[in-house]
């Protein structure tokens, strides 16, 4: 039986990896600290702090494993300390990490090709600097974690994979839940840009399909983005949400966007995933795609996330949920206005 680690386990991509990684038949083993989320059954658990070298000497000693999943690397030199620990233990290391390494992101289309932010693989936490729209300190790290783990593991056991947005069941940033609930409740919904728009999230279950399918000793190693292939719209998602909810809600499509960035409204967090940069939805997957990876349709992520929330276990505390969705006065505030401006230029014409 293949053995897998996995670093984190239980929030999200994590605990969706490890589900699924049980049920493909690895022997799963995970470590984390356990002062949140949850204990998926079935796994072997190693408590421990990965800024601690006593804590990764135990659990190298715990080993060996066919490869490890890390789904929580954010600090390059700590993401350096645990990977030179485990390079005698592991066959192989996927790193998690995003498309926010990218120089361009998200302003420019992407591909595994594009200029990669500068971060030594020693760093702290505090490198780099938050740009508007980009880069971010967090790009900066993630950028120098993926060094750290190339430097150690080499290119032949290395696997980064950089997902863009990533929605599904346990999701905790909030935001296909906030425009679930939101179109739910019915009434007018405020619809941001235009309702053509491609847009590329992809379902968590697909990232934890992909990750394992590269952790496989005969699986494909390298740098693959990993995003769904852009062929539905914001209107197909907001319509997914609608079908899925079985909401009387209307959709107001608000196109001018300059218009609405003016009305003082938070592209990403007060209308998730509304973003007026080209790249923001512009990241070529296609290297992945040829390599094994697969994503389903925005209904299919919808419908399972939807039946999560129902279930009585679709709450996830975390700090990032409350930046999501706007004011029901501010949207309706915005709806009256742009109701007005639009009965002004009728009347004008």
């Amino acid at each position: 039986m293949a053995r897998l680690l996995v670093l984190g386990g239980s929030w999200f991509l994590g605990r969706t990896v490890v589900e699924d990684a049980l049920a493909d038949g690895w022997e799963v083993t995970t470590f984390r600290r356990g002062q949140g989320g949850t204990d998926v059954p079935g796994v072997t658990l190693i408590r421990g702090d990965r800024t601690k070298s006593e804590d990764l000497n135990r659990l190298a000693a715990a080993g060996p494993w066919d490869a490890v999943v890390d789904t929580s690397s954010f600090v390059p030199r700590e993401t350096l300390a645990i990977a030179t620990a485990l390079a005698p233990v592991v066959g192989r290391y996927v790193l998690i990490s995003t498309v926010s390494v990218y120089e361009g992101w998200p302003v420019e289309p992407l591909t595994e090709n594009s200029a990669v932010l500068e971060c030594p693989s020693d760093a702290g936490p505090d490198f780099g600097y938050d740009g508007d729209p980009g880069p971010s300190t967090y790009g900066f790290g993630k950028a120098g974690c993926e060094r750290a783990v190339a430097e150690v593991f080499g290119p032949d056991r290395t696997v980064l994979l950089r997902p863009g947005v990533i929605l599904g069941p346990y999701e905790y940033v909030g935001r296909l839940p906030w425009w679930l609930h939101r179109v739910a409740r019915g009434g007018r919904v405020l619809a941001p840009g235009q309702p053509s728009r491609s847009v590329q999230p992809v379902d968590v279950r697909d990232v934890s399909a992909f990750a394992l399918h590269t952790a496989k000793a005969d699986g494909p190693v390298g740098t693959f983005n990993v995003t769904a292939n852009g062929r539905e719209t914001m209107s197909d998602f907001l319509t997914a949400c609608q079908r899925v909810t079985e909401s009387d809600a209307t959709f107001t499509w608000i196109t001018d966007e300059e218009w609405l960035a003016a009305q003082g409204v938070a592209q990403w967090t007060e209308l998730p995933l509304w973003r007026t940069y080209r790249g923001a939805w512009a990241v070529d997957s296609a290297k992945a795609r040829e390599s094994g990876l697969t994503t389903r349709p925005l209904f299919d992520t919808a419908t399972a996330t939807w039946a999560w929330l129902r279930s009585g276990t679709g709450t996830v505390d975390h700090e990032r949920a409350s930046e999501q969705g706007i004011d029901p006065d501010k949207e309706r505030t915005i709806l009256d206005a742009w109701d007005a401006r639009e009965r002004s230029r009728n009347d004008a014409r």
